[in-house]
């Protein structure tokens, strides 16, 4: 039985050039212990004749990283990587691990300035796993990246048969295949055996230009008795910044206010999100540690960022400015 083949007769293949960045879409499963690693070649490299059904591909190994070691560092160098490229090809395709995956996606929505496709794509079980996504992960990439609709829609996470915006999408699951979700918002589109339909796209955002990533910026999750000690060694520490995921709608219990507020006087700029997975921060309480009285300390209320794509979004803005108010506009 033949493939499916989307392009239509007499229509030109289009050009995609696929980056591999690691993770377990690039490592193999050792058949006598179960540990999954790397290898030293790329396995999906040898399946490639089922990609030039959907385009003509160029492959690169940009590095070969578990994405917990991925660094803000190395996804400023796959940007400019794509920056680099991107007039040669019709669109990229970015295999990476999914424990960072959605980081990166987002670092790549803030940086890059095109309307070409950018997929980010990986895979919960390797390739020589029963049930592995790998192999279908990327393929179904490929074809939404080969797709027409998929022009000017920002950079996409496409997994199990989703397409998500790198801005809402995020892991939900520790080893589920259908892990990767967009809380409250849910997918732009799905891919069908025939068809990539695609239902709605995000407003098009102001790209950031940034020639590096040198500030520290730390990530805390509140919790039920929390006090001034960890927040008092972070102190220590000179950050450039924080991002705390509050509790509930955004509060924090009240004994860190006193250091937040030393933060705050020495114009280090606090960014509090929820730790809850859906909802937004918003200034409703007025007691001591409330998020209206965060907000009027001047911690900075983010709109409907997760912790860890908040603290991504500060990293970027800090090298271009570290004045409050125009951070709080930027966040809001």
């Amino acid at each position: 039985m033949k493939e499916r083949i989307e392009v239509k007769a007499g229509e030109e293949m289009k050009n995609i050039l696929l980056i591999h960045t690691g993770g377990t879409i690039s490592m193999l499963e050792n058949k006598e212990t179960g540990e999954i690693s790397t290898t030293t070649k790329h396995p999906l490299t040898d399946l490639s004749i089922h990609f030039q059904a959907f385009a003509n591909i160029d492959e690169i190994i940009e590095f070969e990283l578990p994405s917990p070691h991925i660094t803000p560092q190395h996804m400023l160098r796959l940007a400019n990587k794509i920056k680099e490229v991107i007039s040669l090809y019709d669109g990229v395709v970015v295999t990476h691990g999914t424990d960072t995956l959605e980081e990166t996606a987002y670092f790549l929505e803030l940086v890059l300035e095109t309307d070409k496709p950018v997929i980010v794509t990986g895979a919960m079980r390797s390739s020589n796993e029963i049930g592995s996504d790998a192999l279908y992960n990327l393929i179904s990439s490929l074809r939404v990246a080969v797709d027409d609709e998929a022009t000017n829609k920002g950079v996409l996470v496409v997994m199990n048969d989703e397409i998500h915006t790198a801005t809402n999408v995020t892991k939900t699951s520790t080893s589920n295949v259908a892990t990767f979700q967009s809380p409250q918002y849910g997918p732009i589109g799905i891919i069908t055996r025939e068809h990539i339909i695609f239902y709605h796209a995000l407003p098009v955002k102001q790209k950031k230009t940034v020639n590096q990533i040198s500030k520290n910026v730390f990530l805390l999750k509140a919790f039920a008795g929390m006090d001034e000690n960890i927040l008092q060694a972070i102190y220590q520490a000179r950050p450039d910044g924080i991002v705390i995921e509050g509790l509930g709608q955004g509060n924090l219990p009240e004994r860190t206010i006193p250091t937040l507020q030393n933060m705050l006087n020495d114009k280090i700029p606090v960014i509090l999100v929820s730790r809850c997975y859906q909802g937004i921060v918003q200034p409703t309480y007025g007691y001591n540690g409330g998020g209206k009285q965060l907000k009027e300390m001047g911690v900075i209320l983010a709109n409907g960022l997760t912790g860890p794509k908040a603290r991504i979004k500060l990293l970027i803005e800090l090298e271009i400015t570290n004045d409050v108010f125009l951070l709080q506009d930027l966040f809001s």
